[in-house]
């Protein structure tokens, strides 16, 4: 089975990017279950329903979210929707939810949505001790459980990385929008890269104009950020997993 993972979808450009390149990785990879991350879809920050429905129209089988979640009213509409996860340490009672289990080729895969602490401006609960407690939980309902951690640092996502090597099938980090060259599978066979990157604009400051980003660092006045134009690229990563073990044989990175 291949499992591809599409990193922070940014603005419309980025909607557009997946819609004009998800066939024909598809067909080139043959790919069988695709986990999207939709929470800069909405023109930087957050998603809208007409986002939403865009992904969904592609085939995608999860969208995940993260520090953006809230970013658009839309999302009340449709946060219940079984493709839709949000970070599953939000604090309880939070609307939504922060995994699910799917079914591809006679396998059940759980995806979980988790957010950093470090350096990020949400207040959410630990995103190691959520982790466990959802892998306990589920760990003899599926075959395959696949994270997506959406966080700043570094070293927060390795060290979860290491905290759960052996105990999930695979990890990948998002919100930073720069594809990182760390894939691996750890010693005891999880397969993980810090980041995947951003779908979006090139030529841009993290998918984000690049003269309106440079005024904000040159003068430090809150210049107004706007979603860069020009040519667009993909950034994800292709998980291929042996049917018989569940575990990732190998790890490709995709940059187009």
């Amino acid at each position: 089975m291949k499992i591809l993972a599409i990193g922070d979808l940014v603005g419309t450009a980025g909607v557009n990017k997946l819609k004009s390149e998800l066939t024909k990785i598809r067909e080139n990879e043959k790919i069988d279950f695709v986990i999207v991350n939709g929470e800069n879809a909405g023109e930087g920050m957050g998603i809208t329903k007409k986002n939403f429905d865009d992904i969904l129209e592609e085939n995608v089988d999860v969208i995940t979210m993260g520090n953006h979640t809230w970013g658009k009213k839309d999302i009340f509409k449709f946060i219940d929707h079984p493709k839709l996860l949000r970070p599953a340490n939000y604090p309880k009672g939070v609307p939504g939810k922060g995994y699910n289990i799917y079914e591809c080729m006679h396998k059940k895969i759980a995806v979980i949505n988790l957010i950093g602490r470090v350096d990020v401006n949400v207040l959410s609960e630990n995103p190691f001790l959520i982790a466990k407690d959802i892998v306990e939980k589920i760990k003899d309902k599926v075959d395959m459980i696949i994270i997506d951690f959406h966080a700043e640092a570094t070293a927060e996502k390795i060290a979860l990385g290491y905290y759960l090597d052996g105990k999930v099938t695979a990890i990948f980090g998002t919100h930073t929008h720069v594809q990182t060259a760390d894939e691996t599978i750890l010693e005891n066979g999880t397969a993980y890269i810090t980041d995947i990157g951003m779908t979006g604009p090139k030529k841009s400051v993290i998918g984000m104009d690049v003269s309106a980003s440079i005024k904000r660092f040159e003068t430090t006045l809150p210049e107004r950020y706007k979603i860069a134009g020009g040519e667009t690229m993909l950034n994800g990563v292709i998980f291929d997993v042996d049917n018989s073990t569940n575990k990732v044989k190998y790890i490709k990175r995709i940059r187009m």
